[in-house]
């Protein structure tokens, strides 16, 4: 959020500054270092300018209720879910397709339930990568793993890999971002007696105004955001409007994050990239770093709903899950694996087993040459 105000701290220390009856300077009763007036209206002036935007400019709001449609009497008619009885996970198709088991833990309970509640999405992605794809990059996944228990990696699981379209929640906006940073020079010098390192010390404000589009924030509670932060980016050049004819022989997950709660993550997102490409910026220094708080303000804001290609299964390893997911869009993939703890300290073992002999038989050797 952009501050409609201006709150002069000093450049050095970042304390409070103040203005001193009867002197023509402004000092930090902090530091104690003094500043001319004309100075302080000039480093300021950005500050001001930036704070003069925010008052007049009314921050834009994503509208929510402007995400997705309504299914047609047809469309919903041919639509199914199916409800897992353990963790509640909710999965959409097209009404011959069952899921077996949840996606995300694992367990095959999973019960019919009417088909409500699920806005339609805006757009699709449809899948590209096919069953037999994710298969072989679940296989290579497992391969070389040495500490996995035995029988894990049996093809009795990848066989059970699930194609799910994840839902999305895009975000697209006009953003205006201020920040200031601290930047350094060092300058290193020798003497007969010591080294002296002097460092100057500068302060950069950097301000633009940024457009950005499409950024993803998944509507899924159980969709561990890291993975799904992993697996990306997907290609939006390629979405589609959405026909429920591609959800055709896959799931579907029905969001349980609404557009209004994906918010303050779409923000973060966006916030955080606009800041790390200010700093970008400030080149030619051996140092930099923020200081202060940066402002961010919204000048325009679109949402829509979509939904992602993903490959998924998750394997139960003595009552934990471990899961598994791939982008069915571009391919890359990301995944969590247990350890045999039998393995995980015998093979140290065997390698120290051989290892002492052999530095034996050296020392000896060096000792009797």
């Amino acid at each position: 959020m952009a501050e409609s105000s201006v709150s002069y701290k000093c450049p050095k220390c970042g304390a409070p500054l103040s203005f001193q009856p009867g002197r023509d300077t402004v000092s930090c009763e902090y530091c104690g270092t003094e500043f001319e007036i004309a100075a302080i209206e000039a480093m300021f002036a950005r500050d001001q300018e930036a704070a003069r935007r925010a008052a007049e400019t009314k921050e834009a709001e994503f509208d929510t209720t402007a995400a997705g449609g309504e299914w047609s009497p047809e469309e919903s008619s041919a639509m199914a879910m199916q409800t897992c009885s353990s963790c509640g996970a909710e999965l959409v198709s097209d009404g011959n397709t069952m899921a077996t088991e949840c996606a995300y833990c694992g367990s095959p309970n999973m019960m019919p339930a009417k088909f409500e509640g699920m806005v339609k999405p805006d757009f699709i992605l449809p899948f590209k990568k096919t069953k037999k794809e994710a298969q072989e990059a679940l296989q290579s996944f497992y391969k070389g793993k040495y500490l996995l228990p035995d029988g894990f990696a049996g093809a009795n699981r990848t066989k059970d890999i699930q194609a799910m379209y994840v839902p999305f929640w895009l975000f697209d906006a006009d953003v205006f971002a201020r920040a200031n940073f601290r930047a350094e020079n060092d300058v290193r010098r020798e003497t007969a007696d010591e080294i002296i390192t002097e460092t100057s010390v500068y302060q950069c404000e950097r301000a633009g105004s940024m457009h950005f589009a499409r950024i993803p924030v998944d509507g899924s509670e159980r969709m561990d955001d890291a993975y799904m932060d992993s697996i990306e980016p997907f290609d939006y050049a390629e979405l589609v409007p959405f026909s429920s004819a591609y959800l055709t022989g896959h799931l579907a997950d029905k969001y349980d994050v609404d557009a209004e709660a994906s918010i303050p993550r779409a923000d973060d997102r966006m916030r955080s990239t606009a800041i790390d490409t200010l700093q970008k910026t400030v080149k030619g220094y051996d140092r930099c770093s923020l200081t202060g708080d940066p402002s961010f303000l919204r000048e325009s804001a679109a949402i829509s709903y979509a939904m992602m290609p993903v490959w998924i299964l998750t394997t139960r390893y003595e009552g934990k899950p471990y899961t598994f997911m791939m982008n069915g869009q571009t391919g890359k993939f990301v995944g969590s694996l247990p350890i045999d703890k039998r393995k995980s300290w015998l093979y140290p073992a065997i390698a120290l087993a051989v290892f002492w002999p052999v530095l034996y038989f050296i020392v000896q050797y060096f000792m009797t040459t």
